[in-house]
């Protein structure tokens, strides 16, 4: 068997375990041959390619990024790609494709999937935000680094009597800044699944000032917005891929906090540091299991489907079923916290 992987989005801890177990399961147990499309799918639009052998895939388990590269494609280009795709399949012999990828990755390999292409995703993304799954690798990867980043932040907020409004990633969900912050001991978490009343966190770090502290936390997932009318927000503008781009909430927040307690208030972005470097054991030990079972779905045939962590256990479901919802913070979860406003 020919098998293709490739990797697609944004770079996430975790992707160069997938590759390098695809290429051990796939070569040393099946006798496959595995090849590596460059930069995602314009890799396969473009034939763009290089052989995966165990060489290849040697010392990479614990590097971020990806040795493949990645990028995003227009939705229009994919669409129209999908007869060009079909026919670099062919021509190279390939018989499965593996994609591995977050919410757009996954959802142009349904289009592909559709188009008659033979593909087994992966899926991967620090936002955890995959229906299907209860987790994706990165996630936890993510989840460390901003703890990290809270635990080393409180002490210079300490000492300067600061609020700190820390901005983390997660797009339209806060999952990261949902377990951060409360790994973190944060005194106030902000997602996008709740707006939020700016009245009720300046009352929130305001009680904490009067009972003596010196400072606060505030984690706010960057997809966080007030609720209507309650505070100046500026709306951020839209991609070239139809994403929206995110105006910088913890830099807003500050300013109105500032205003309205007195009090010296920082934004911290902490952005792409929270995507790059060595993912944690979990992370990659998910990412080998995904990788080892994509290439045992590949062999039965099993496409138009991707593997996904039910419990303890890899299961394979759907790609249609997959990227038909995101996967959202439940309001349950905020009381288990006690600090989402």
């Amino acid at each position: 068997m020919r098998i293709g992987v490739l990797t697609s989005g944004g770079d996430c801890p975790g992707l160069n375990a997938v590759i390098r177990s695809v290429v051990h399961r796939a070569v040393v147990d099946h006798g496959d041959e595995v090849i590596g499309f460059h930069d995602g799918w314009k890799g396969l639009l473009e034939c763009d390619y290089r052989k995966l052998d165990l060489d290849a895939v040697g010392g990479i388990l614990a590097r971020g990024g990806t040795i493949l590269g990645s990028s995003r494609v227009q939705p229009a280009q994919l669409r129209d790609g999908v007869a060009q795709a079909l026919s670099h399949v062919e021509d190279l012999g390939v018989d499965a494709v593996i994609p591995i990828g977050g919410e757009g990755t996954l959802k142009a390999a349904r289009l592909l999937s559709d188009g008659g292409l033979p593909i087994v995703g992966v899926p991967k993304t620090i936002d955890n935000d995959i229906s299907v799954t209860d987790v994706t690798f990165g996630f936890d990867t993510a989840v460390g680094v901003a703890t990290e980043a809270l635990d080393r932040l409180k002490t210079t907020a300490e000492s300067h009597q600061r609020v700190l409004i820390v901005e983390v990633m997660g797009r339209h969900t806060g999952w990261i800044a949902l377990h951060s912050g409360m790994a973190a001991g944060a005194h106030a978490i902000l997602v996008p699944e709740r707006p939020f009343d700016i009245t009720e966190v300046a009352e929130r770090v305001g009680e904490r000032f009067s009972a003596g502290k010196k400072f606060a936390i505030v984690v706010v997932a960057e997809g966080a917005k007030p609720q209507p009318g309650t505070m100046k927000y500026e709306q951020g503008s839209t991609d070239a891929y139809g994403h929206e781009r995110f105006s910088g909430v913890a830099r807003q927040l500050a300013l109105e906090l500032e205003d309205r307690l007195g009090k010296e208030a920082r934004p911290v972005i902490l952005g792409h540091v929270q995507r790059g470097g060595t993912p944690t054991a979990y992370d990659r030990v998910l990412a080998t299991r995904f990788g080892w079972h994509a290439v045992e779905a590949a062999h039965r045939g099993d496409f138009g489907n991707m593997t996904a962590l039910r419990g303890t256990e890899i299961v394979m479901v759907p790609l249609a079923e997959a990227v038909d919802t995101l996967k959202t913070v439940p309001a349950e979860r905020y009381d288990e916290c006690g600090c989402v406003l």
